[in-house]
């Protein structure tokens, strides 16, 4: 006879119980990051797609303030690319003002870059550990309910004095149902973890790549003066 879900949890030990609820808060845990981070990522992406033309032609007619206040406005507050590049205009205006040569500038500039692609991919990775935490403890969890389960079950047949196969497989089969749940909260948090990863090592490289422009760009117009 198969058990309706109100009559597992009622045959559920208290730590049993305890490992399940445990194991839904961390289902929502993941979904709500999962979610919010597949939102984020489009948003970055498409202010940033919708900032490069725009930037591309102010440094072309060698428009730095604009292209700086361009980059730093509050639509544009999400863009990957437009962090980077405000970063790397303002720290070269700076040394620029100040009289600094020209190859220590160009390093300043890319010492500015680095830092500014460390602080964002932070912001990217926000909540991935989270979900990498979850996807690799969440069957381990359900375990420990199992393992708690099934000597509840046993220590029911001691003192009740039942026994038989049927007996035991009611047990298990009810101890085991925190470990498929563990394992039904690890799938999600692991699958989000690794698309989102991809995610962040595409947008980092796009940085990277506009780091590397930026000082191509300056390298240019140096040449060139």
């Amino acid at each position: 006879m198969q058990l309706t879900p109100a009559e597992l949890w009622a045959s559920m030990g208290l730590l049993a119980k305890g490992v399940f609820v445990t194991l839904i808060v961390l289902s929502i845990w993941t979904l709500a990051v999962g979610i919010e981070r597949i939102i984020y990522y489009s948003m970055v992406k498409k202010q940033s797609k919708a900032l490069a033309p725009k930037l591309a032609k102010l440094l072309k007619e060698e428009k730095i303030d604009e292209a700086i206040a361009l980059a730093t406005r509050n639509n544009f507050r999400r863009s990957h690319l437009g962090k980077v590049v405000a970063a790397a205009l303002q720290e070269y205006q700076h040394q620029t003002e100040l009289g600094v040569p020209v190859e220590a500038r160009l390093e300043a500039t890319q010492r500015a870059i680095e830092r500014a692609v460390t602080k964002v991919n932070k912001e990217l990775k926000r909540g991935l550990n989270a979900l990498a935490t979850i996807g690799s403890t969440a069957p381990f969890i359900g375990l420990f309910g199992t393992v708690f389960g099934i000597i509840n079950a046993f220590h029911s047949m001691a003192i009740t004095g039942a026994g038989g196969i049927g007996t035991v497989a009611a047990g298990i089969a009810e101890a085991l149902v925190t470990t498929g749940a563990g394992i039904f909260v690890a799938i999600p948090a692991v699958w989000f973890y690794n698309f989102h990863l991809a995610q962040v090592e595409v947008l980092t490289a796009e940085m990277a790549n506009a780091g590397s422009e930026i000082i191509d760009y300056f390298s240019r117009e140096i040449k060139e003066a």
